[in-house]
């Protein structure tokens, strides 16, 4: 189905005014959201986009809804996991929780412009070579195997070469001033961290860009489809931060689950560029009678491999384990950087979460608790944020 120029244009419209309600509302004073907020505009958010997909399948027909909700769900997912990434550069940079919210939006308008310019980047390459299929296809499988390494967890991306560049070229501080990219030290103009956090964020976007496109194209060579499935599936990315954030490290079979989706979708794009194909080493140039995966078997294969990865990943002993140990240690390290927050009230409510994590680590099977990395070093942590804490009080 060709969508029109006008269909197109109210799209981006809408899309523009999201992020801008998102900004004048929510970004411009500088606060912490509570988990009601970020609950409530994150189904919004959802919400929008489930809307959206019934109007494509009310106007666009099936094959096109289905299409659009197979990609939407594929690229939450991926977002979800790109999420993962981010926890770990805005902890680095020790970015105040106040203002992560502003760094969170500039990495979602970042990667949606860096996507929308892979995707027609993409969609020319199709038009023009039928090879690409394979590309993609194998981009995907290399990824999917990348996901299953042992060691392929989410290591810290925030010193990467653009920051590097940064440091080495650029007068810079490790203070931050507010929300302001730049500030004056010792009479000089100088780059605030967090302006190096969100260069650190838009180049891992860039990365996460060149997994997910491929991905989605599997799905549907819809261009139109492939813009909007990216586009809702990156809103509502930063209320969904505060709202998850701290059960990240509890699904942790989700690095499997999406390399079975990965690998699943990259299979679906070799079978499709073979059934196209025009290579003159493959079968003499002409194309090969393979069996074709409709999207109704993504949709159901992709639903099914999250609900199964979700549930296991809820359901399991070492999970919880691990979401307690990692997150008390967190805490623990967020309540002694008194550069963290400036509001009393999320210092409490970091240090209640603490003492609830601590809790539960007590209560669980000594197997789970003693196989935590650094277990030393994590108890001394938390043993420190209780002597500054009773500090506190006394005063």
């Amino acid at each position: 189905m060709t969508v029109s120029p006008l269909v197109w244009g109210i799209t981006i419209v809408v899309i523009l005014a999201l992020l801008a309600f998102d900004y004048f509302f929510h970004i411009r004073k500088a606060h912490v959201p509570t988990l009601k907020e970020a609950a409530i505009w994150s189904g919004l958010y959802v919400g929008i986009a489930l809307v959206f997909g019934i109007l494509v399948l009310v106007f666009g027909g099936p094959a096109m809804g289905s299409e659009y909700f197979a990609g939407y769900i594929t690229e939450k997912a991926l977002s979800v996991d790109n999420l993962f990434v981010f926890l770990i550069i805005i902890a680095s940079f020790r970015v105040p929780r106040e203002d992560q919210q502003k760094v969170l939006l500039f990495g979602i308008v970042f990667s949606l412009i860096a996507r929308t310019g892979f995707i027609f980047l993409g969609a020319a390459l199709i038009n023009s070579f039928a090879w690409v299929f394979y590309a993609f296809g194998l981009i995907l499988l290399l990824t999917a195997g990348n996901l299953l390494k042992p060691d392929a967890e989410h290591g810290s991306e925030a010193d990467n070469f653009i920051i590097r560049l940064a440091r080495k070229f650029f007068h810079t501080t490790d203070h931050y001033d507010g929300d302001k990219l730049f500030t004056m030290e010792n009479g000089k103009k100088v780059l605030t961290p967090m302006l190096l956090v969100m260069v650190a964020i838009g180049g891992t976007d860039i990365l996460f860009a060149l997994d997910s496109i491929p991905a989605i194209f599997g799905l549907t060579q819809n261009v139109y489809i492939v813009f909007t499935a990216t586009a809702y599936s990156l809103m509502g990315l930063r209320q969904l931060y505060f709202l998850i954030d701290g059960l990240l490290d509890r699904l942790i079979y989700l690095s499997y689950g999406l390399a079975a989706i990965l690998a699943f979708i990259g299979v679906k794009l070799i079978l499709h560029a073979l059934h196209e194909n025009n290579l003159p080493f493959i079968n003499d140039g002409q194309p090969v009678p393979v069996f074709e995966i409709t999207t109704g078997l993504s949709l159901t294969v992709i639903i099914g491999t999250l609900v199964i990865t979700v549930v296991a990943s809820l359901l399991s002993k070492a999970g919880k384990a691990q979401t307690a140990i990692n997150n008390a240690r967190r805490h623990a390290v967020s309540y002694l950087d008194l550069g963290y927050t400036a509001d009393p009230a999320e210092r409490e409510r970091i240090y209640n979460a603490l003492l609830n994590e601590v809790r539960q680590i007590e209560e669980m099977d000594p197997k789970y608790r003693n196989k935590a990395k650094d277990v030393e070093a994590i108890r001394a942590e938390v043993a420190e944020a209780h002597r500054q804490h009773a500090l506190y009080l006394a005063r």
